[in-house]
C-alpha cells in the first residue's frame, strides 16, 4: 500500500493559493512595520470645509488591507482542505491533510451548529451572545470548541486506540501505511508512530479527553474553594480576613513545581496527606451551594428546606464517593469506612493527586481576586442599600456582589483554565502526571523529545495541540473582558 502524500490531489490546486497568502501576508506585515518606524500614521477622517467626511489613506491602509486580504483567503485554502478531505474521502486522494480533516467530520459538524444557533440568538444569550460581536473571542472560542468537540467524538475521530502498539510502525513518518492492516482496520498512520509504534494522530486526539476531563473541572473547584473564603474575608474583614489571606500567602509563597513534587512524593502520597486534602478541599462546592440557597430562599422555608436538603444528600453521597475507595488497602482507614456498595465511583490514585494539587495550587489565587474584588465592591451604594433594607451579610455577598463581579471572575477562570493546561503538561512533562501510558499532551511531549533532533514528529502535534488550546482560552478572555467591559 502507497504511503500518504501530505497533499494529495488538492495540492496542485491548493498549495499555490497558501503560499502566495502567506507570502502577501509576510509582504503587507513587513511593509506596515517599516511604515510605522518612519512615522507614517494610519488614514484619518477629514471634515470638509462643506462639513461632509472624508477618509485621507495612507500607504499604511493598504498595508493592513493586504493582511486582511491574505488572511481571508488562507482561511479559504484551509476550508478548501477541510472540504475536500470530506469530498474526496479516501486518504489516498485527500493526503494527510485530507484525511486527518476528514477524521474530524464531527468536529465541524458541531462548531457549524454553535455557531450558527450562537449567531441566530446572541441578542438572547448575555455576555456570551455579546462575543459573537467580537472578532478576537470568536476565533478564541473556536480553537477551544474545536478541542472540546475533538474531545468528546475521540472515540469516532481517532483511528487507533491510545495505546495499540503495532511494532512495525516505530518512528514511522506521516502517511505511512500499517505493514498488515487487518479488515476494518484505519490503513494509515496520519501523523506517524511514536517510539512504541502507537498512532501519533489518536494519542494526540484521546490526549484532549485527558487534558479537558481535568482543567476545567479542577478549575471550577478551585474558584468554588476562593469565591467561599474571598467573599467573607473581604466583606468582614478583620481577623478572619488576616487569619486566610495569611494562609494563602503560604501556599503562594511555595514555587508551584516544587509544591507539586512534595505532593506526589511517595511519602507524602502513604501518609495520605493528598486524601486530607481533597476531604477538606472536596466539602467546599457543598458549603457554596448550602449557603446560596439558603440565603437566597430563607423568607420561603419550604423551598430552601427542599433545595438544601437535596443539595447536602446529592452533595454529600458524591463527596463520600469521591473520596473513599474501599477496595484501596493502601488508604488510611478513614477513606475506607464508606460503604462499597454506596461507592458510586472510585478516581484513580494518581488523577486524585493531580485534581487535588490543582485545586490547591490555584485556590489562593483566586481567593486573593475574589478579595480584592469585594474590598472595591462593598463600598459601592447598592450594598448600602441592602445593609439598610435588612438584607443578611450572605445574601448580599452572593446575590448582589458576586452577580456585579462576574465580568473579571470569567475572564479569569477562562485564564486560569489555560495556566492548568500549561500546569498539566508540564507535569506529564515531567513524569508528575496521570499514568505513564496516558496520552496526556504533556507526557507525549515528554516521550517524543528523546528523539526530537531524528524523528520531530511524535512531539510536535501534541505541542501544537496544547499551543492552540492555551491560545484559545487567552483569545476568549479577552473577548469576554471586551465586552463585559460595554456592560
Amino acid at each position: 500500500m502507497e504511503p500518504l502524500t501530505w497533499s494529495g490531489d488538492l495540492g496542485p490546486f491548493l498549495n499555490p493559493i497558501l503560499a502566495l497568502s502567506a507570502a502577501l501576508f509576510a509582504t503587507g506585515f513587513v511593509a506596515n512595520f517599516a511604515l510605522s518606524l518612519v512615522g507614517v500614521r494610519p488614514g484619518e477622517v477629514v471634515v470638509n470645509a462643506d462639513r461632509t467626511l472624508t477618509l485621507r489613506r495612507t500607504p499604511v491602509d493598504l498595508a493592513v488591507a493586504a493582511m486582511k486580504f491574505a488572511t481571508l483567503v488562507f482561511a479559504l485554502g484551509v476550508l478548501g482542505y477541510i472540504l475536500g478531505g470530506i469530498l474526496l474521502a479516501d486518504p489516498l486522494h485527500a493526503g494527510i491533510i485530507g484525511g486527518v480533516a476528514a477524521r474530524l467530520t464531527p468536529v465541524w459538524v458541531s462548531l457549524a451548529a454553535l455557531f450558527a444557533l450562537s449567531i441566530a440568538f446572541k441578542r438572547k444569550l448575555g455576555l456570551y451572545g455579546k462575543l459573537f460581536d467580537s472578532p478576537i473571542g470568536m476565533i478564541g472560542l473556536a480553537l477551544v470548541m474545536f478541542w472540546v468537540f475533538a474531545a468528546i467524538f475521540s472515540g469516532m475521530i481517532a483511528t487507533h486506540g491510545p495505546i495499540s502498539v503495532v511494532s512495525g510502525m516505530r518512528n514511522e513518518v506521516p502517511g505511512t501505511p500499517l505493514p498488515n492492516p487487518a479488515e476494518g482496520q484505519f490503513a494509515w498512520y496520519l501523523l506517524g508512530g511514536d517510539a512504541l509504534g502507537r498512532d501519533v494522530f489518536s494519542r494526540m486526539i484521546f490526549g484532549a479527553f485527558e487534558v479537558l476531563k481535568i482543567a476545567p473541572l479542577a478549575t471550577l473547584f478551585a474558584f468554588m474553594v476562593g469565591i467561599t473564603l474571598g467573599l467573607p474575608a473581604g466583606y468582614f474583614g478583620g481577623k478572619l480576613d488576616t487569619i486566610i489571606t495569611f494562609l494563602a500567602n503560604l501556599v503562594l509563597a511555595f514555587p508551584v513545581i516544587l509544591l507539586f513534587y512534595l505532593l506526589v512524593t511517595p511519602e507524602i502520597v502513604a501518609a495520605g496527606i493528598p486524601n486530607y486534602l481533597s476531604m477538606v478541599l472536596f466539602i467546599f462546592p457543598i458549603v457554596f451551594l448550602v449557603v446560596l440557597f439558603n440565603s437566597r430562599f430563607r423568607t420561603d422555608p419550604p423551598r430552601r428546606n427542599l433545595l438544601v436538603g437535596a443539595t447536602v444528600i446529592v452533595g454529600g453521597v458524591a463527596y463520600l464517593s469521591l473520596i473513599s475507595n474501599p477496595s484501596d488497602p493502601e488508604l488510611p482507614r478513614l477513606f475506607r469506612l464508606w460503604p462499597e456498595m454506596l461507592d458510586l465511583f472510585d478516581v484513580p490514585g494518581n488523577l486524585l493527586i493531580v485534581f487535588v494539587s490543582v485545586v490547591f495550587v490555584n485556590s489562593p489565587t483566586v481567593f486573593r481576586i475574589v478579595r480584592g474584588i469585594v474590598l472595591d465592591i462593598k463600598t459601592r451604594d447598592y450594598v448600602a442599600a441592602g445593609q439598610t433594607r435588612g438584607e443578611g451579610p450572605w445574601y448580599i455577598m452572593l446575590w448582589e456582589m458576586l452577580p456585579n463581579a462576574r465580568g473579571p471572575l470569567i475572564v479569569d477562570f477562562c485564564l486560569r483554565i489555560g495556566y492548568t493546561t500549561i500546569l498539566l503538561g508540564t507535569l506529564g512533562f515531567f513524569g508528575l502526571g496521570v499514568s505513564p501510558e496516558s496520552p496526556d499532551w504533556g507526557s507525549t511531549i515528554n516521550e517524543g523529545r528523546r528523539l526530537l533532533t531524528i524523528y520531530p514528529h511524535p512531539a510536535l502535534p501534541p505541542a501544537l495541540a496544547l499551543m492552540s488550546l492555551v491560545l484559545g482560552l487567552n483569545l476568549l478572555a479577552d473577548g469576554l473582558r471586551e465586552e463585559s467591559l460595554k456592560d
